[in-house]
């Protein structure tokens, strides 16, 4: 495999669970945590720059502003499945290197020469959107391909970086904007978080061709399926489960880059934008705690989804996403339920980048994980479409309420709960007992003919 060639060697590729390659992969797992960490900030810290933002934009509509969230998800997004071929192609240091430096130039341009909301859109949208979406796919990839007994942990994990990370740096982003203004922290955060990036990219590397842990073949949980073909990108876009998989992502993920990319303007729909919470300003403290919500979440379900199965766990999470998400309507003037109320959307919404990750690698194979996955991420960009500038227009045509966008993300997350258990489980699962019966077919044939050969030998030989 041309990755693992350009990947420096292991001493050890046994499947020996104490050595060297085993004990690796736990550092790879955290690495890729730390990577994500750091690019986490780029999605959910841009509530906190949005005031300063306005400021400085003077006249410029909210939502103008609103769509430099939602061209940062796109480019995070929509670049995926290339970046991730080539990281299957070229090896992951590679790319997590041009990564590294996209996101710090990103948000150092931003900061320093940025002029209009125009300008953001390229800076902060197209160079840091690409940069990480390079790291995300890289290190969610790299997390499938090393942990295929625990790979709802290890994929939950890696996406708790991304999803919690920001829980590290809310506080302290919002103290340094406070302190020298939006532009200089976008500046000294920027620069910071491209050389962690580049740090973890001199360390991550994909496994040696063939490993598996130990025992890996005798493991059998009933609740999940794995293929044993690895489909190429182009074959997966060949399987309805794809569009199944790519439509439900769209419709799961609405509702949490709502919360994530209009937080600040949320709170001032339901008048509660100026309240202090045990002493804190409402919206720093929310984002913090959906931030750590968000994380555990996809530690939570990830973990789950290995005991319970991957279609099970999306209808639990989303059914109750669905219920949250509606529930946001309801609470105006009520500070204490605004902040309890979005922790609990983003515990049951984090799942997402778990669960999507676990279930492409089970259902397409983890070789091409990446390129995969990639193609299905890109269901994100559409969403944030949706989420950024689509819900700010809707919200400012129903002066300034988000009730409906979030109505019809409450009817998307319910969708997605019914597709997940009466469409997807039985697409997958039959496709998948049709491809275990034609490779034991095949075994069984070979073994026949080798018995076939060999007792013509004998038979030749008694002659």
């Amino acid at each position: 495999m041309t990755t693992q060639a350009a990947a420096a060697p292991l001493r050890n590729t046994t499947n020996d669970a104490n050595g060297t390659v085993a004990v690796n992969r736990w550092i790879q797992l955290v690495c890729g945590v730390i990577a994500m960490i750091v690019i986490s900030n780029y999605q959910y810290a841009f509530t906190l720059f949005t005031p300063g933002m306005k400021q400085t934009f003077t006249g410029v509509p909210y939502a103008k502003i609103a769509a430099v969230f939602s061209a940062f998800i796109l480019f995070e997004t929509w670049p995926m499945p290339l970046a991730g071929y080539f990281v299957d192609k070229f090896g992951i240091r590679k790319l997590m290197t041009i990564g590294a430096i996209f996101i710090a130039l990103g948000w150092v341009l931003s900061g320093t020469i940025a002029t209009s909301p125009f300008h953001l859109y390229i800076y902060y949208g197209i160079i840091s959107g690409t940069g990480a979406g390079i790291i995300y796919i890289s290190c969610v990839a790299n997390a499938v391909k090393w942990f295929p007994d625990r790979r709802g942990l290890a994929v939950g994990l890696t996406a708790a970086g991304f999803g919690g990370g920001a829980a590290l740096a809310i506080m302290p982003i919002a103290a340094t904007i406070h302190s020298m203004g939006w532009a200089k922290a976008m500046v000294l955060w920027g620069i910071g978080q491209g050389i962690i990036a580049f740090i973890t990219a001199m360390i991550l590397r994909h496994p040696p061709t063939g490993w598996a842990p130990a025992g890996w073949e005798r493991v059998k949980h009933a609740a999940l399926v794995q293929s044993k073909r690895n489909y190429t990108w182009n074959q997966t876009l060949a399987r309805p489960e794809f569009y199944l998989l790519y439509a439900m992502f769209f419709f799961a993920c609405a509702g949490g880059l709502i919360a994530t990319g209009n937080l600040s303007q949320i709170a001032k729909s339901l008048k509660v934008s100026d309240v202090k919470v045990w002493g804190l300003a409402i919206v720093p403290l929310t984002a913090t705690l959906t931030s750590a919500c968000n994380a555990l979440s996809r530690i939570l379900w990830g973990t789950v989804s290995d005991r319970l199965g991957r279609e099970n766990t999306m209808f639990l999470t989303f059914g109750v996403e669905a219920i949250l998400v509606f529930a946001v309507t309801r609470i105006v003037g009520a500070p204490l339920a605004f902040v309890a109320l979005f922790s609990f959307i983003f515990l049951f919404w984090g799942e997402i980048y778990s669960l999507f990750s676990a279930t492409v690698g089970d259902i397409f194979g983890p070789k091409h994980a990446s390129a995969n996955y990639g193609m299905v991420y890109t269901s994100k960009g559409l969403a944030s479409v949706f989420a950024g500038f689509g819900a700010a227009s809707i919200a400012a045509y129903f002066g300034g309420s988000f009730a409906v966008p979030f109505y019809i993300s409450a009817a998307l997350c319910a969708i997605a709960a019914i597709l997940s258990l009466v469409v997807l489980k039985p697409l997958d699962r039959s496709r998948i007992a049709h491809e275990t019966t034609e490779a034991e077919e095949a075994v069984s044939a070979q073994a026949l003919a080798k018995e076939e050969k060999r007792h013509e030998e004998e038979l030749a030989g008694v002659r």
